[in-house]
């Protein structure tokens, strides 16, 4: 049966962009509530998933950016705020003065810890429902990414 001989896949393929912008918003709202709950006023959740996307490495912005799918604009302004609020530490590189490392500080290591307690404590008693919508998540982003790749002027082009 195709997706046009199935109603029910061609509406589901419609509604995933939707509740996965709907899941990610609604995760943020988890966060900044654990954030709160926890005395971390200065920073924003968003911030705070830019944290994690750092992790125990250094890497440079660029790299973030890229690994974190963060626009240009909007990741400099939250990493000036992470150096200002002491989350993050920033040097420029040694071998070319234009590309900054960060790494994230102890206060940073603060908000990683948070967030993996609430991690875990919202995988407590799964059965295997995440793990098996993280891998239908992965196998839809890998045919969207073939798509964007097939089409003229699709990422190949970089």
């Amino acid at each position: 049966m195709t997706e046009r001989e199935n109603p029910s896949s061609l509406q589901a393929a419609q509604d995933l962009p939707r509740l996965i912008e709907r899941m990610h918003r609604r995760y943020l709202d988890v966060v900044r509530i654990e954030l709160a709950r926890r005395g971390f006023n200065d920073i924003s959740p968003v911030q705070a998933m830019m944290l994690g996307a750092i992790g125990n490495d250094q890497i440079s912005v660029r790299d973030l950016i890229e690994r974190g799918h963060y626009l240009g604009s909007n990741a400099s302004y939250n990493l000036k705020n992470l150096v200002d609020g002491g989350y993050v530490s920033r040097q420029s590189s040694a071998r070319d003065r234009r590309s900054a490392l960060l790494k994230v500080t102890p206060k940073g290591n603060e908000i990683l810890s948070a967030l993996s307690a609430l991690n875990t404590q919202m995988a407590e008693g799964d059965t295997g429902d995440l793990d098996a919508a993280r891998q239908t998540l992965r196998k839809l982003e890998r045919r969207w990414t073939d798509a964007v790749r097939a089409e003229p002027g699709g990422d190949e082009d970089f």
